[in-house]
């Protein structure tokens, strides 16, 4: 019997309380599997091994991945496995009523290929979504826009995963959702985290009946220890295990989407607008997931690759290396090497913002953006002994030749509006594929909407949108288009194989914080452990750097005297003052892989082999 069924079956034979209804949370008795009962499923920052790896927030979601993978699936089946378990165990950040990038190194053809599950909006999106009609100014944006159904874009994560089941796996979506089935009826074990988001979320939670009876149950966020089950979430999976991408987008689940956004299950007390959305049933059924070619830039003879646009990541990461490459940092102090990776990150942001939006709206220069030339143009723009004043303007992509000084072009409007709320996870196996993928519903919690019935939250990530509208604005709203992202999965080649895999969550953040872990691992010459633990900062071309606690302390002194000011990362809507959560597999020689996640920040994650080295 294959793993993912023996241990189905298994589970199911523990499970001596029969639970009907949407979720149960209670104490652990001890015939019910929580993830301490879960061989190699404890959390473990750092994994070495050969034969496959992975590396993610959470042990459920690894060990799923290990399952699949040693049960002699592929690393694309053993990620679809573990991004559905994500959808029960990390509810908040991913799940059905998402989207993301699938990023694929294929070692057979040793190909880099992608998929765009990027979320999109109504056809019927009006341009003024974002604004109360009885004021006529836009909606504040916390907590009131983002809970709401105006703010849910066309789901892309189920067909995310059956795209790429379809392209690169061997396992059907039936088998890939056993696991994920598994964990939600037996249920996982409630942590810190998982409370403490609950609790950052109550009054939005309190908002919907159904949101509230899933995740509120007797008004109280669950408590840390006791077992989270959701049946109703199993029951949805085995829909679309039985009937595939039809189960859901077309059907009952698709209407039933349609309703909860247009007319959102409100509570009677709640005091939030909840405007309501436009998304039908024929946007349901008109969506696609979109195969692409990468973005590709080299760096210190490396091979980088990463997902272009509607992401904005992988010409964002990657123009920050072009900018970095001319300077030699190995040989520089750490503070040195800090405040150019600081500088340049600011410098990419200005053309983020310039220039990045859904290329089937808007001319993106992307292949400019990334172009050794314009970064070494750009590169002209940093002081080795001091930072510019922010915001710099962005670079002039009309003409360019590496030379200093370099023209300017007008700086762009908009706030960037993306939320921190992601997850992502990297996934080997034995024959050397490599799968790097991020997947969000972005707000934590994301519209705070749960489907009635069904178990998952919808998201609310056309708030990427810049919230008002403005024709020149290469991310304005219009019908049918990709909110611009920051997701940057990132897969790194050396001499044409598998060197680094990484990415990580956090909103605009997620770029800096795969610029910063690649700046620690190459420039800085640390593991790719101590490389995801160091503190993070992070500089998207304002006054201001960001930066958690621990940065300011180490270096917050010695990079002063540059011009950088600080202020410390964290937000009113949130407890956590952490930036991103990475996750990545480093491979070394004869077949050896080194699976990091982080060691403490979002409660640390769970990186695992399938077979441990000595």
């Amino acid at each position: 019997m294959p793993f993912v069924r023996r241990r189905l079956a298994a589970a199911m034979a523990a499970l001596t309380l029969v639970v009907t209804g949407c979720a149960v949370t209670s104490p652990r008795p001890a015939d019910v599997p929580g993830p301490a009962d879960v061989p190699g499923s404890e959390k473990t920052a750092t994994a070495t091994g050969y034969d496959g790896a992975v590396s993610t927030v959470d042990p459920e979601a690894s060990a799923a991945a290990i399952g699949v993978l040693r049960d002699g699936g592929n690393a694309v089946d053993a990620a679809v496995s573990a991004a559905a378990t994500l959808g029960v165990t990390e509810p908040y950040s991913a799940g059905l009523g998402g989207g993301g990038y699938f990023v694929f190194y294929d070692a057979k053809t040793g190909q880099v290929g992608t998929i765009d599950g990027r979320e999109t909006a109504p056809a019927a999106m009006p341009n003024d979504a974002f604004l109360d009609p009885a004021t006529g100014k836009p909606y504040p944006f916390t907590p009131e826009l983002v809970t709401s159904g105006i703010s849910v874009g066309v789901p892309g994560t189920p067909a995310t995963w059956k795209r790429a089941l379809d392209r690169w796996g061997t396992l059907s979506l039936s088998e890939a959702l056993n696991p994920a089935i598994e964990v939600a009826t037996r249920g996982f074990a409630v942590d810190e985290t998982f409370r403490q988001q609950t609790l950052d979320n109550k009054i939005r939670f309190e908002a919907f009946t159904s949101t509230s009876s899933l995740f509120l149950p007797g008004g109280e966020a669950p408590a840390v220890g006791s077992v989270f089950q959701n049946h109703d979430l199993a029951e949805t999976y085995r829909l679309l295990a039985k009937e595939g991408m039809h189960g859901f987008y077309s059907g009952p689940l698709a209407a039933e989407m349609v309703t909860a956004v247009q007319s959102p299950p409100k509570s009677d007390t709640t005091t939030l607008p909840v405007p309501a959305g436009r998304m039908t049933v024929e946007d349901l059924a008109a969506y696609r997931a979109l195969d692409q070619e990468p973005t590709r830039v080299d760096y210190r003879g490396l091979d980088v690759y990463g997902m272009a646009p509607s992401s904005s990541g992988g010409t964002t990461v990657g123009e920050s290396l072009t900018i970095l490459d001319p300077s030699n940092l190995s040989e520089m102090t750490v503070p040195g090497a800090l405040h150019h990776y600081l500088e340049a990150s600011a410098l990419a942001f200005a053309d983020r913002g310039k220039y990045l939006g859904d290329p089937a709206f808007v001319d993106v220069p992307a292949t400019t953006l990334t172009d050794p030339l314009f970064g070494k143009e750009r590169a002209c723009q940093i002081d080795p002994l001091k930072a510019a004043a922010k915001p710099v303007p962005p670079g002039d992509v009309s003409g360019f030749d590496g030379a200093c000084p370099a023209p300017a072009a007008a700086p762009a409007d908009g706030k960037d509006t993306e939320n921190i709320s992601t997850t992502n996870l990297t996934v080997a196996d034995k024959w050397g594929n490599v799968v790097e993928y991020t997947l969000t519903i972005e707000q934590t919690g994301g519209s705070g909407i749960v489907v009635p019935g069904r178990g998952f939250l919808l998201n609310n990530e056309l708030t990427d949108f810049s919230t008002v509208y403005n024709p020149t604005d290469p991310n304005r709203i219009e019908p049918g288009k990709r909110p611009r992202s920051s997701m940057s999965p990132t897969i790194i080649l050396k001499d044409g194989k598998p060197f680094l895999a990484l990415g990580s969550p956090g909103g605009s953040t997620i770029i800096t914080t795969v610029a910063q872990t690649i700046l620690n691992r190459v420039d800085l010459g640390m593991s790719i452990a101590d490389a995801i633990a160091a503190p993070r900062a992070s500089q998207r071309n304002t006054a201001k750097v960001t930066a958690e606690p621990d940065f300011i302390a180490a270096y917050g002194t010695d990079l002063t005297p540059y011009g950088h000011e600080f202020t410390p990362s964290g937000d009113a809507f949130t407890s956590a003052a952490e930036i991103g959560a990475a996750t990545a597999i480093e491979f070394g020689p004869d077949g050896l892989m080194t699976a990091a996640a982080e060691p403490t920040r979002r409660g640390g994650g769970a990186a695992m082999v399938v077979r441990p080295s000595k």
